[in-house]
């Protein structure tokens, strides 16, 4: 064994040095210029241009408050949101038209594929009896539990006076609580999926 072998203060190599030293900025540059971006669109209030379908909820409406949801099958959920993207369909009594808004909800669902797992489908309403919507959607999330919680929740939502529990609005609600973007009855499904996929693949959360 030679003396530069066991001697732990050896230099190393210059060409490795600056190899080291490129890996190192190379690392550096994609960890923090992803940081100084959303910084800047922060500061000067810049939004990424592109059509979308929905209405934006201004001002921004935060239920990751609102805690202790109770499903249809009386299992009480600390927030419903669990870290998911949600499609969230508001409803006093889930009718004829709720029940195809529904449908085109587990259409928008089963086309996104292998991000099926960041997003989960929410009926949130004020109907004792589930029965029919189960045996339909058995891997649907119901909120039911209490009709008080439900009707505030349709409270922070209404707009323009319109009562949302009947207005049978699609929501998206992101996995901190925020609610993003709304759609009425009339935006056809596959508008809603289009602004969905968007916001899939600009998010690293759910």
């Amino acid at each position: 064994m030679t003396h530069e072998e066991t001697n732990p203060l050896v230099v190393l190599d210059p060409v490795q040095q600056r190899k080291g030293r490129m890996i190192f900025l190379l690392l550096a540059i994609f960890f923090t210029v992803p940081l100084l971006v959303v910084v800047a669109m922060i500061k000067f209030d810049w939004r990424p241009t592109g059509k979308s379908y929905g209405q934006l909820i201004q001002p921004p409406v935060s239920i990751a408050h609102t805690t202790h949801w109770v499903s249809d099958q009386q299992q009480a959920l600390p927030a419903f949101w669990q870290d998911k993207w949600n499609i969230a369909l508001i409803a006093r009594e889930c009718d004829a038209p709720c029940m195809q808004r529904l449908y085109d909800m587990r259409q928008i669902y089963v086309s996104l594929y292998k991000d099926m797992i960041r997003v989960q489908r929410v009926l949130i309403t004020q109907q004792a009896d589930t029965t029919a919507i189960r045996a339909r959607y058995p891997d649907l999330l119901i909120i039911n539990g209490q009709a008080e919680q439900v009707a505030m929740l349709g409270s922070m939502l209404s707009g323009g006076g319109q009562n949302t529990l009947d207005a049978q609005r699609v929501y998206f609600i992101d996995p901190l609580g925020n609610v993003m973007m709304q759609y009425g009855p009339e935006m056809e499904a596959k508008w809603i999926r289009k602004d969905l996929v968007k916001l899939l693949k600009a998010s690293w959360a759910g």
